[in-house]
């Protein structure tokens, strides 16, 4: 198809990949902040569809509705801007369901030019958006504990990526011939295991991250004592402290997980550069997990950061919303590699 970029179809899942990463960093913006109680009910907050609610509407609330009291007590008062976040990042997920919609009637219509593998990519996305609409609601309902906040970043990503998948499947249909959708298949066959492992690995990073960064409200961010070298790399003083400490233990199993993600994506990208070669196959797949890897060494270094420039009580926390989205893109990113193997492998049309 010779249409310009903008009037594609391909592009429209383009664009819910970035609805989909506001809504992350809205989400993200909630727990930096500490807003996630903010709206005690759902999908309603404080009983209103609004978010300026009042010093005395909320003790009203609190007061018609005691068994809504979230664990900073009755007496808490939420500011205008904690409501507001909440409130925002729900609106998000309502607009959002709309072009969610439009794309899977898309590709329905289109099924004979996409393919049904594109169609069914939107069902799952349409399906995901619903049930991270219900696991928000759970979170809400149960004052955002640790598993849960973990639960909701996971599905996001998910979320998110499906939209990835589809936008580089409707691509290759739309007959572009960027060299990475014709791999050869020896090399896809070789680095397919090793690929899903790295995008693995990075997933259960995210994973350890959100429940690092939600549990006990956060504090176990600040677990190991701040300033370099004590606070990063090492931890109260050590490479291996002691676990006696509240959240020290969960801080080092971040931190451990991180080193072993690490080591997976530095020896798989070593591992693919050499496979390339051997296979002559498109130097431009080696430089998508690549990326992933330097992302990865990015975000180690915000991580750091975050400690060594933290004073107790007042953590930056901008560098940990930061820390967040350089995790989201680094997965983001290593799931294309992921992605384009597939859909190299695969063939068009896909009506069979």
């Amino acid at each position: 198809m010779g249409q310009a970029w903008w009037r594609r179809p391909s592009t429209l899942p383009v664009v819910l990949v970035i609805m989909a990463l506001c809504i992350i960093i809205a989400g993200g913006t909630i727990r930096i902040n500490d807003a996630g109680e903010s709206c005690p009910d759902w999908p309603q907050c404080f009983g209103t569809w609004g978010f300026d609610i009042s010093v005395e509407e909320q003790g009203a609330y609190w007061d018609e509705n005691p068994d809504e009291i979230d664990s900073r007590g009755a007496d808490y008062r939420y500011t205008t801007f904690e409501i507001f976040s909440e409130w925002f990042h729900r609106m998000l997920v309502g607009v959002i369901a709309v072009p969610v919609l439009l794309n899977a009637l898309m590709a329905r219509k289109m099924i004979d030019v996409y393919g049904k593998t594109v169609y069914r990519s939107t069902l799952v996305s349409g399906v995901l958006l619903i049930v991270q609409a219900l696991v928000g609601a759970l979170t809400v309902a149960m004052d955002n504990v640790d598993w849960s906040v973990a639960l909701h970043l996971s599905l996001a990503s998910i979320f998110t990526s499906t939209f990835i998948f589809q936008h580089f499947a409707m691509r290759k249909s739309e007959g572009s011939t960027w060299e990475i959708f014709s791999m050869n298949p020896d090399f896809i066959t070789a680095n397919k295991t090793r690929v899903d492992a790295m995008v693995g690995s990075v997933f259960t990073l995210l994973i350890l991250g959100a429940w690092v960064s939600s549990t006990a409200g956060g504090q176990y961010n600040q677990a190991c004592s701040v300033g370099f070298p004590n606070g990063w790399p090492k931890c109260n003083g050590s490479f291996l402290p002691s676990f006696d400490g509240p959240g020290v233990f969960v801080q080092m199993i971040h931190r451990f997980g991180a080193l072993l993600v690490g080591l997976v994506l530095l020896l798989g990208s070593a591992r693919l550069r050499s496979e390339a070669r051997i296979h002559e196959s498109t130097p431009m797949f080696g430089r998508i997990t690549e990326t992933a890897t330097g992302l990865w060494i990015l975000n180690v270094m915000v991580g750091g950061s975050y400690i060594i420039l933290a004073k107790m009580d007042d953590f930056p926390e901008w560098i940990s919303l930061l820390h967040l989205i350089f995790g989201i893109s680094c997965f983001l990113v290593a799931v294309t590699a992921s992605f384009f193997l597939r859909l190299s492998s695969s063939h068009q049309p896909e009506e069979e």
